[in-house]
């Protein structure tokens, strides 16, 4: 992959096994992931990241063997479906896992959290992985795969690199050989400034990509401030990251963002 795709959405797998809240079979999570990543791709969306976003709360810095497992058959056949570009993202800064699932399903990106500097976040202390990761990315024989990296992440309390600005925290993460940045804002549905956007995709040579907060009214603005946009909540019924992919903003989101 030479570039990454522009606009990416979500697919949120059902609580995977071990997580608190599962209730559906491995078989039944791959179907509807499928089915919803087929919708986005119909809508005209031109990436997709699978997330393990329902296994609430997260294990910090880890995933199960269980949860690679259902993952990866998962990823395996939304990427055989839509042909599109896929990402995955292991929660939480499980980057590792997300590495190992990626190759063994034919993926092209992972999203990895704390690949620089220490933060607080609501799983607790993440401590940066930038030199294991990309030990280990090179060790397994996955260096097509490339690593977007959220930076100042949502969810999180950063009070230990106060005194470091968003730009300068994405010259970190260029210097220690991230693929690719994600300005995002307080929370998931919660969007950062453009301005933001903007200022980091023009103090570094990575493509920035908008994490959060993308809806139909701002897409085009955030596509303008950086690479791309990677959305969930918008595309989903209600606007609600918990309901299914709703077909109708999928279109409406796509024609807006490219207008």
């Amino acid at each position: 992959m030479t570039t990454f795709p522009k606009l990416i959405g979500m697919v949120h797998l059902q609580a995977l096994p071990g997580s608190p809240r599962q209730h559906f079979s491995v078989a039944e999570i791959t179907r509807q992931a499928v089915a919803e990543a087929r919708l986005l791709q119909e809508g005209g969306m031109d990436g997709i990241l699978i997330e393990n976003m329902h296994d609430r709360p997260y294990q910090p810095g880890h995933a199960g063997p269980e949860t690679v497992a259902a993952m990866t058959m998962a990823c395996a056949a939304v990427r055989a479906a839509t042909g599109l570009p896929c990402g995955i993202q292991v929660l939480a800064a499980a980057n590792r896992e997300a590495l190992a699932v990626a190759l063994a399903a034919d993926l092209q990106f992972i999203r990895a959290e704390a690949f620089v500097f220490a933060h607080v976040a609501d799983e607790g202390l993440l401590q940066s992985c930038a030199a294991d990761l990309l030990r280990y990315r090179r060790s397994i024989g996955a260096e097509s795969i490339r690593i977007l990296t959220d930076i100042k992440k949502k969810h999180s309390s950063h009070a230990i690199t106060a005194d470091i600005t968003l730009e300068e925290t994405a010259h970190a993460a260029e210097y220690f050989l991230s693929d690719g940045l994600i300005v995002t804002g307080l929370r998931t549905g919660h969007q950062p400034s453009a301005a933001e956007v903007s200022a980091v995709q023009q103090h570094t040579a990575l493509p920035v990509f908008t994490g959060s907060g993308v809806t139909l009214e701002n897409a085009a603005t955030f596509l303008q401030a950086g690479h791309g946009v990677i959305t969930g909540s918008s595309l989903k019924a209600e606007g609600d990251w918990r309901n299914p992919v709703d077909p109708q903003r999928v279109r409406a989101f796509v024609q807006a963002a490219l207008r």
